[in-house]
Order: structure tokens, then sequence, then C-alpha cells
């Protein structure tokens, strides 16, 4: 970030020590304007909209201290903090959806000031317009397939036979543990297989209403929404007079399986499909 004489002026709103922090890329008009006036931001800071290029940016300012690389990757670090502007910024970026159509910014996307911002509207224009076109009119919505073969037992644990009554001498209780271990272990597999088979009845389900699918990396320790092992993380990009349907349908697949779990989140607005096709100004990690 460049100091001094040669620095770019800052746009009105923008002080010295702060930078801005862009929220959401929408056609400019009312609709985001009248947004910027009732909504806080990350931190309670208060709404700007920026124009440019016939687009809009929701923008609000933000300490430089905190929002520099090296203080972002120490926010970053911070479970609670990361989880309360995670909050404010999508809390902008679903009041935005639900008012037009919008691109929206990745968490911590930082600008020097507004005239960046600006220029960046301008400079990205064409790519921005045929983005919002297609995205116009649709949602995204998550899903998730988890398998937790602890839930999928055959036998209730108050059911099954006592090795030492299976075998009173005792002498073959080693053998009876192998073969008890042997038939937890392919029910497990049964169970990975199952949720497998799932995640794909689930695509091809979607394949036919939703105009886009992204593929995440399955979720991990705290990240993950529930129990048993997230094998499939995935997001489709579904027309808003179809979301309702599917998502009952998508729903119904786990019924009679057990161990195998969909969860099927949203309508939201279209993160993977946004911010993952801009290239510029799409993620954090300092300011530009």
């Amino acid at each position: 970030m460049s100091t001094g004489p040669s620095s770019p002026a800052r746009a009105p709103g923008v002080g010295a020590e702060e930078m801005s922090y862009v929220y959401a890329v929408g056609p400019e008009g009312p609709a985001l304007d009248g947004l910027a006036t009732r909504l806080p931001g990350v931190d309670g800071r208060p709404l700007r909209p920026v124009g440019g290029g016939g687009l809009c940016a929701l923008v609000s300012s933000v300490p430089v201290d905190t929002f520099s690389e090296q203080g972002l990757a120490a926010q970053m670090e911070d479970l609670d903090r990361l989880e309360a502007m995670a909050r404010a910024h999508h809390a902008v970026v679903d009041a935005a959806f639900a008012e037009t159509s919008v691109l929206p910014m990745r968490l911590a996307t930082v600008y020097l000031d507004d005239t960046r911002v600006a220029d960046m509207l301008v400079r990205q224009r064409s790519e921005f317009q045929e983005l919002l076109g297609r995205l116009e009119a649709h949602v995204e919505l998550g899903v998730k397939v988890y398998a937790d073969p602890r839930t999928a037992a055959a036998t209730p644990p108050a059911a099954a036979t006592p090795l030492a009554a299976a075998t009173p001498s005792g002498g073959g209780a080693g053998r009876a543990y192998l073969r008890q271990r042997q038939a937890q272990q392919r029910d497990s597999q049964d169970v990975y297989r199952a949720a497998s088979d799932l995640a794909a009845r689930a695509a091809r389900l979607a394949e036919g209403v939703a105009a886009s699918r992204t593929v995440h990396r399955p979720q991990q320790g705290q990240l993950a929404a529930r129990a048993g092992v997230n094998v499939a993380n995935e997001a489709y990009l579904v027309p808003r007079e179809h979301t309702a349907q599917l998502h009952r349908d998508l729903s119904a697949l786990a019924e009679g399986t057990p161990g195998v779990a969909i969860e099927v989140t949203g309508p939201w607005a279209p993160y993977s499909f946004a911010t993952a096709m801009v290239a510029e100004g799409a993620g954090g990690g300092g300011p530009r």
C-alpha cells in the first residue's frame, strides 16, 4: 500500500487510516442506494454506494490496521471474530440480493479507497454485467451428503450376543471378536458406498434443473455441520421457480438409507457462482 505525497487521493468518507470494504456489486440505481442508507456493515459501520460504469458497489470503511494483510491474517485466526465478520458480510449480501441481482464479493475484499473501487467497476464492467445477466432470477442451493456408520448398526447393542455366552470356554472369544470387527468394517464400507451413490443420484437429479454446479471440498472438523463424515459438498445454481421442488426432491433422497444423511441449504445469493468467476476483487488478502 503506497504512502506519502504520491498516494492517490481518498474518496469522501474514507479517512487516511481507513480502507474501503466491498460487499457486493449490482446494477446502479435506487435499489442498492436505498439499502445503503438503512443497513450497517462490518462492525456496525455505515454502508454507502460507490458507482462506476453503470454498476454499484456496496461499501463501508474499515480500519487499515485490522484489514491490511497482517491484520487480516490475525483476524482469520480468531474464530469468534471471523464468525462476527462473516455474519455481518452475509447480512449485507442477503439484503442486497433480496432487492436486486448482485455479485457477492468474498469475505474481506478491501481496496485502498472508493476511487479504486470505482475504477475496478469501470475496468470490469463487461465481465460484471455478463455475470449479472447469467445469474438473473437464479439462486444457490447447497447440498451436503454425510456418512455415519455408527447410526447404521443392523443389530441394537442390547440384542447383541455376548462373546462369553457364545463361547462358554472362552477359547473362541478372539475369533468371535474378529468376526464382529469384520462385520462392522463391512457395514461401514456399505454406508460409505451408499453415501457416494446418494451423492451421484443428487447430482443427476439436479442436472436437469440446475444451470450450473460447483464441487467444494468436503467439510471437516468444526466446519462440518453434523455428525458423520461429509463425503460430498456441492452447490447448484437453480432458477427461482424450480427451487422449492428441487429442495424437496433432494431432501427426500436419503429416506430409508441408514447411516446416510443429506443436507440441503438455501436458497442463497449465488456465492459459489459469482465469486469464482470474478478474477479481480473476488477475494480478500490485502488492499488493492
